[in-house]
């Protein structure tokens, strides 16, 4: 058989036989007088089972493996562990499919979406009335809920949940976006910046422990300055500084 037939017997293209050639899987044929290959039945029964175990799933380097005589894994060996990884991607899609069902039960998502079900009950109690520091503050919170363990994501949504619940909090949150919104054009210095700092304060929640002390110039929170004026930089800063108890 010439390369063509061979591909075409077992149902792969000639690319494939190549490739396969290549990586050393399927050996060459010696070449006739005329230069073509020439396949025997040999080649072809090799190829159809590298066909085989490729459409279980099995990579390039498991099927040497198998194919090889000196096989360190047989072939049992190598789709049991197969099998338990396809298992485990099993699982994994289904946890995908749990929380995209639940995203899509709870309705129009926020447009910091997809968050997941807790952030979106936090961001949907948490006031907005159109203030962009108030736009700012759900996109770090979706930030915070992307890279939060399951822990502590659960452990910010109960207790931030558990002060928006408090209409006197939710009126001191509109203040705190109020206030930082006027120091979008103030300088650093401006008195208003303590006010706000410690209005910030009194708006986050307990329950929120942090362990050791926390470098509050680290590069997350080198980046939300960044994003800010001056003055709501140094706002948030003497705001973290007061929760934490740092001494100026």
């Amino acid at each position: 058989m010439r390369i063509g037939e061979l591909a075409a017997a077992v149902g792969v293209t000639t690319r494939t036989v190549r490739h396969y050639h290549h990586l050393g899987l399927l050996p060459e044929p010696a070449r006739r007088a005329n230069g073509y290959r020439h396949y025997a039945l040999r080649h072809a029964v090799v190829l159809a089972r590298i066909r085989r175990l490729t459409e279980l799933g099995l990579g390039l380097t498991e099927v040497r493996d198998v194919l090889a005589d000196d096989a360190g894994k047989d072939l049992a060996e190598v789709l049991t562990e197969l099998d338990e990884d396809l298992a485990r991607q099993e699982a994994a899609i289904r946890e995908r499919r749990r929380r995209l069902r639940a995203l899509l039960d709870a309705g129009e998502p926020p447009a910091e979406g997809p968050v997941s079900p807790e952030l979106a009950a936090v961001l949907e109690a948490l006031p907005a009335d159109g203030s962009p520091m108030a736009v700012k503050d759900r996109e770090i919170l979706a930030l915070v809920d992307t890279g939060a363990s399951p822990e502590d994501r659960g452990r910010l949504s109960a207790a931030l949940r558990g002060v928006l619940d408090d209409p006197d909090t939710v009126a001191r949150a509109r203040e705190a976006y109020a206030l930082l919104d006027a120091l979008a054009d103030a300088d650093p210095g401006d008195p208003r910046v303590e006010r706000t700092a410690r209005t910030l304060a009194a708006c986050v929640p307990d329950g929120l422990p942090v362990e050791g002390q926390p470098d509050l110039d680290n590069a997350v929170l080198g980046a939300v300055y960044a994003d800010l004026a001056p003055a709501q930089a140094e706002a948030v800063r003497r705001m973290l500084e007061i929760v934490l108890g740092v001494e100026r």
